[in-house]
């Protein structure tokens, strides 16, 4: 029996528009805009990108820096609407992208458990719940009551995973996120993962580590200039990427 489609990617494109103009501050852009001063370049970050990922696949998503990893997951995820093309999900998806992103310095870390978890369309209900368990799996303890600033970029980058990880989703988007802390909880975090693959979510996954790629998915595609180069079985596809990368 054929297993349901849970995303499907469709004749997706991508184009940003750059600025060939320093422009110093909003007046002199609108200025500039208005009069027609201002010149742009088209860049496509992606172009054509079509594939299907079924129920309980974990796809990885391999490419050198520029090549339109994080805006394919960014559109998969909704927080960008292509150009051009469609995208297709069933079930809920979490996307673990910029942990952290939403936190404010000046709150602590209690205070921005309830606001990244709001953003991400938990409950305050929810949040109370799961409280102790995102506090114990970040490792903070007592800083839990510290403003975020003072924070290093791995603390909060634990705390982000933890808020971010207290829901089973059905659909997983992961952007380098278990690269996040110490060697022990990258570990760590990569065994609460595992576990959610255990259960059949479908996973769409970027990383620049081969290995973890090979040892997490079992299809994966490689992304070249925004274009599909290769696609299919993991072991291929880590050949082909291998070789375009020695």
């Amino acid at each position: 029996m054929k297993k349901e489609v849970t995303v499907k990617v469709s004749n997706v494109g991508m184009r940003f528009n750059l600025t060939q103009e320093r422009v110093d501050n909003l007046k002199e852009y609108i200025i500039k805009l208005l009069t027609r001063k201002l010149r742009f370049n088209d860049f496509w970050a992606l172009r054509d990108v079509s594939f299907e990922i079924h129920k309980g696949e974990r796809l990885g998503v391999l490419g050198l820096n520029g090549s339109g990893k994080s805006t394919l997951l960014k559109i998969v995820s909704g927080v960008l609407k292509p150009t051009k093309g469609n995208v297709v999900t069933r079930g809920k998806v979490a996307p673990l992208l910029e942990l952290g992103a939403g936190f404010t310095p000046e709150y602590t870390g209690r205070e921005n458990i309830y606001l990244y978890g709001a953003m991400l369309g938990y409950s305050k209900e929810l949040l109370d719940e799961k409280f102790d368990e995102i506090v114990d799996f970040s490792e903070l303890g007592e800083f839990i009551d510290v403003p975020i600033k003072n924070y290093s970029s791995g603390m909060k980058a634990r705390l982000g995973f933890s808020v971010a990880t207290i829901v089973e989703p059905d659909i997983l988007i992961l952007d380098e996120v278990l690269s996040v802390g110490d060697k022990r909880f990258k570990r760590k975090s990569e065994r609460k993962v595992m576990n959610m693959f255990d259960k059949g979510v479908t996973v769409l996954f970027v990383s620049h580590s081969l290995d973890q790629v090979l040892r997490i998915c079992d299809k994966a595609i490689i992304l070249d200039g925004g274009h599909i180069v290769a696609k299919g079985n993991v072991e291929k596809v880590a050949k082909i990427y291998k070789n375009m990368t020695e």
